[in-house]
């Protein structure tokens, strides 16, 4: 009996111990949004791991429960704040408005550099050709206003204006694209709106861009469209775990790249954000931000904006395909006067990210 009484009471020190560091971990991830990760990279992996750390601390306070310990207010008060934040990921019913004139619908997509058309249904078919015209059908059909596009890849001596004149007559468009020995590739903004300028933000040392549009969406009114594609982590999940024991190296040069693109992500964003404060007109800001919502980037480009998927969606809000439902990383923030009439998240094949299309109220 003593022994028994004394494997539970090591038990309950053990479980308490976890509690705390559980509790610990998820106020780190609450502490993300606000820590730039120039700081302290290792902030925004925590951000990252929220779900499953909330995952965590749920578990443990069903045990604590179940047990009728008192140490269920650990996991309990950890939880209480991400009653907030759970809707970032999931929304369990829509809060969409009513549409009034004018409404707007938007299109942001990262096409992958139609890497997705050298699986095999695509192969046969004509490989990342026939995924790119895929992709030109779905965006037709799509009849956004304004479509943002990162990481088009055009093969070959591509004309990117004949290509955008042949396939999207009705579209002005603005582009910018790195030219390379394979082709072009970048960031390319549709909109049916008249174009009154353009410009594009340089990230040093980085082939990631955000570019901008400026387009007259009413007799008196501009509106400000970022196309934004930070930097992402580039690295390779299935070629880490098959090379980590036969190279000693990989899991430090990951360490270094992940640390690297974190800190630079930071940079593009306080780059983005400072153009922002600077324009004169409302600003909308779309794209593959590579970062989830528990992140300095959302936190930074949210202020006076708000989410489409926050305000109008409805079940999981993930973007990611190979993650799917826990990774969201391509957004539509709007200006926060306007509101949100729809937000839709096709599961398309054609690119490793879901397209995301909302309608907004001007």
């Amino acid at each position: 009996m003593r022994g028994s009484h004394q494997g539970n009471q090591f038990t309950g020190v053990v479980a308490r111990a976890l509690m705390l560091l559980a509790a610990f971990l998820l106020f780190l991830s609450y502490a993300s949004m606000v820590v730039n990760p120039s700081k302290g990279w290792y902030m925004t992996a925590l951000g990252l791991l929220f779900v499953p750390i909330a995952v965590l601390n749920v578990i443990l306070l069903f045990w604590a429960i179940n047990r009728r310990s008192r140490s269920f207010l650990i996991p309990l008060l950890a939880l209480l704040p991400s009653m907030i934040f759970i809707g970032k990921y999931l929304q369990f019913s829509s809060g969409a408005v009513e549409p009034v004139s004018p409404t707007v619908k938007i299109l942001t997509y990262n096409t992958g550099h139609f890497m997705l058309g050298r699986k095999p249904e695509f192969k046969e078919e004509g490989g990342p050709l026939a995924c790119m015209d895929s992709v030109i059908r779905f965006v037709q059909e799509s009849d956004a206003d304004i479509v943002c596009l990162q990481e088009v890849n055009l093969p070959g001596e591509y004309d990117v204006t004949k290509f955008i004149r042949e396939h999207f007559p009705e579209y002005n468009a603005g582009y910018f694209m790195f030219v390379t020995d394979k082709g072009t590739y970048g960031n390319v903004t549709l909109s049916r709106f008249p174009i009154t300028g353009k410009g594009r933000l340089k990230f040093d040392m980085s082939s990631n861009l955000a570019i901008y549009t400026d387009l007259k969406v009413g007799e008196e009114s501009t509106l400000r469209v970022y196309n934004c594609h930070f930097e992402s982590y580039n690295i390779s999940l299935m070629k880490l775990a098959k090379s980590w024991r036969r190279d000693s190296t990989i899991v430090q040069d990951t360490e270094e790249r992940v640390k690297r693109s974190i800190r630079r992500r930071s940079e593009q964003v306080d780059q983005v954000m400072e153009d922002i404060e600077n324009c004169p007109v409302e600003a909308l800001v779309a794209g593959d931000f590579n970062d989830n919502p528990m992140s300095y980037t959302y936190y930074r480009l949210m202020r006076d904006r708000k989410d489409t998927f926050v305000e109008a969606g409805k079940g999981f809000g993930a973007t990611y395909s190979m993650l799917w439902p826990f990774v969201r990383i391509d957004y539509i923030l709007y200006p926060k006067q306007f509101g949100a009439v729809s937000h839709r998240i096709p599961h398309l094949k054609y690119s490793d990210h879901y397209p995301v299309i909302a309608e907004i109220n001007l």
